[in-house]
């Protein structure tokens, strides 16, 4: 099968009815000479998230929404999205309006520049203003990259989830893959069967436009879980 040259961004959404709109203008803005498509996957949302998506998908022949009636996991709506992707290079990025889509097209510059596997938005977790990181997540982000530093990750912020990479890799490697929670860079950095040319793009977050954060007991397990499974791997 011939990749098509382009970019697939897929963006998992649970409950960003406020946000879907508004972010898909942003993309379009920035975007206005460049072959794309945007795949939301909704990981079956309460709110008004889907009834957008519908209007959308009528609007726009770019747009592709994806509707998940399965168990909620972050990595396997990516999974789901880019499965239905046309384009050889993915864009991953989230829907709650903190990856800012005014850095894609000079990330996709550096990405084909260097001939990157993976180009990484990683955020300035050095201590010091960065609007859209609080203390304490910046604090557990250090403190996760650091127990995630054995696996020799070629990037400062493997917790991110703003980073474009090559379709192919993916499908090399799925099967590799531990597939759930919230962490799918970290994912497909440490069990990808390959070596992987990985560099960083700086990136300042936004605030957060939904009170709701992603992190609760059960994402943590699932984390531990993934942890201790890379590491029994690498041993």
């Amino acid at each position: 099968m011939i990749e098509k040259k382009g970019l697939s961004i897929v963006i998992p959404v649970l409950n960003e009815g406020n946000n879907i709109h508004i972010l898909t203008n942003k993309i379009t803005h920035n975007l206005k000479k460049l072959n794309y498509e945007i795949i939301f996957v909704d990981d079956n949302s309460s709110d008004t998230s889907i009834k957008i998506l519908d209007k959308l998908e009528k609007k726009y022949k770019f747009f592709k929404p994806i509707y998940r009636k399965k168990v909620r996991d972050l990595t396997q709506s990516c999974f789901d999205g880019i499965n239905k992707s046309e384009f050889k290079d993915i864009l991953i990025m989230d829907g709650d309006m903190q990856h800012d889509p005014k850095y894609i097209l000079k990330m996709l510059k550096i990405y084909k520049k260097y001939d990157c596997d993976i180009l990484v938005g990683a955020r300035p977790l050095v201590k010091g203003p960065n609007q859209g990181l609080s203390e304490v997540r910046r604090y557990a982000s250090n403190l996760l990259i650091f127990l995630f530093s054995i696996f020799n990750i070629k990037t400062s912020d493997p917790m991110s989830g703003f980073f474009i990479f090559k379709k192919k890799i993916y499908l090399k490697n799925k099967k590799f893959y531990f597939g759930e929670g919230f962490k799918i860079l970290s994912d497909i950095l440490i069990n990808s069967k390959q070596d992987l040319k990985v560099k960083d793009f700086i990136i300042q977050f936004k605030r957060r436009y939904s009170d709701k954060s992603k992190m609760n007991f059960k994402v943590l397990l699932i984390l531990i879980k993934f942890y201790l499974s890379s590491l029994f791997k690498k041993l």
